[in-house]
């Protein structure tokens, strides 16, 4: 169902610390960047209790009702392209495709075709405009040399579903990550705020948590080598970049990562080694979790190969 209306979005704040208006909307809209719930705002599309607030800034601190008016979606101007993709799970609300690395998820600067919402709009036409008119069907994203399991939305109700699965944690996504060093400990947590980089704003960074957005990661070692070690990573929250900062601030980055871990790789490989393993997850009018698999590619293992001889 792919309806030209507007629609509304009901959020209820119940937190014991005050709290940003748009920061919290952030949190609970996961698809919409900051600068498009800011707009949002400033439109006066946003009410608390029924009163129109215009004001980004404005602190949340006693229990209160959030409404947001999303504009019409106007028809969108992306032309679907016939690529091929490794489609893991499909049903009629959505798919479950495991992305190759080198592929960018939707259309942004410097990557206007080629990307995964092309070819899935080539693939399911249905998801044109559902979510966002430049990112139809995109719920959560994969960074462009990350391989792995990813979730596309075809219709407006799952995408409102998967977004509150995410919001409340209740998706749980399993990362093999391979690292240049070892972690302090075989498993552990890493806490740590992330936010924009305040020297480059195309990074993000570990920041200040009056700065940036609470971030958590949970990993433990599955195998160790003379220098490298190979990770199971699971991120609590999902922030931008989060599990290459988190993993570079605990002093072992993802090898191959030339932005957050070392300029020179370590591994003969032309992508960093991280790959979204596997994605446990609700389906609509489903009582059990579905949990979805995706074998490491064959340049990974390629690579662990040589480690072990």
């Amino acid at each position: 169902m792919n309806e030209r209306v507007a629609s509304s979005l009901h959020f209820f704040f119940e937190r014991q610390e005050p709290q940003r208006l748009d920061v919290f909307l952030v949190d609970c809209i996961t698809n919409f960047s900051r600068n498009r719930i800011q707009g949002l705002i400033k439109d006066g599309r946003v009410t608390i209790n029924e009163v129109v607030s215009r004001k980004s800034g404005q602190l949340l601190e006693k229990p209160c009702e959030i409404q947001v008016n999303i504009p019409p979606i106007q028809p969108t101007e992306l032309i679907p392209e016939s690529i091929p993709l490794d489609i893991i799970f499909e049903n009629k609300d959505l798919m479950v495709v495991n992305k190759p690395a080198g592929m960018v998820v939707h259309p942004a600067v410097g990557h206007s075709s080629g990307t995964l919402v092309h070819a899935a709009l080539a693939h399911a036409p249905e998801m044109e405009g559902v979510g966002g008119e430049l990112r139809p069907g995109v719920v959560h994203r994969l960074d462009k040399n990350t391989s792995g399991l990813i979730l596309l939305a075809k219709n407006d109700l799952t995408h409102h579903w998967l977004q509150d699965q995410f919001r409340q944690h209740k998706i749980i996504k399993t990362y093999i990550a391979l690292v240049d060093g070892s972690p302090p400990t075989l498993a552990g947590r890493i806490e740590a705020p992330i936010g924009r980089d305040p020297k480059l704003r195309q990074k993000m960074a570990i920041v200040n948590v009056s700065k940036g957005r609470q971030a958590e990661s949970a990993y433990r070692v599955l195998e160790s080598f003379p220098e490298h070690t190979l990770l199971e990573v699971i991120p609590i929250t999902g922030r931008t970049h989060q599990i290459r900062l988190h993993l570079s601030f605990l002093g072992c980055p993802v090898a191959g990562d030339t932005i957050y871990g070392r300029r020179h790789t370590t591994i003969e490989l032309e992508r960093h080694f991280l790959h979204a393993a596997s994605l446990e997850v609700h389906l609509l009018d489903e009582v059990e979790a579905r949990k979805f698999l995706a074998p490491l590619p064959d340049e990974l293992i390629r690579i662990l190969e040589n480690l072990r001889n």
